[in-house]
């Protein structure tokens, strides 16, 4: 192989995971907090199926939704911050 062929290979294959991060959109991946959840759940001697450890996970999943609205609020504000007050720290 020439010179001529290997160089652009070189820089291509330098720049492909460069531009693998731009391929991700959307909401990161998230964890899977279930087990966390049926944890906390069956710690409070709730059998997993009855009505208790139903309203236990779902007092759980909202209160997860809640957490995330309010950390995206707060991202939000603090840019809506930002462009309001660029010569401010």
């Amino acid at each position: 192989m020439s010179l001529k062929t290997v160089t652009p290979c070189i820089a291509l294959l330098l720049a492909v995971p460069l531009l693998a991060g731009c391929l991700e959109r959307g909401q990161p991946t998230m964890v899977d907090a279930s087990g966390d959840d049926d944890a906390f759940c069956r710690a409070n001697n709730v059998a997993q199926g009855s009505p208790e450890y139903v309203a236990c996970r779902k007092d759980r999943d909202i209160a997860r939704s809640r957490a995330e609205t309010k950390a995206d609020r707060r991202q939000r504000d603090l840019g809506e911050y930002m462009l309001n007050h660029p010569n401010r720290p």
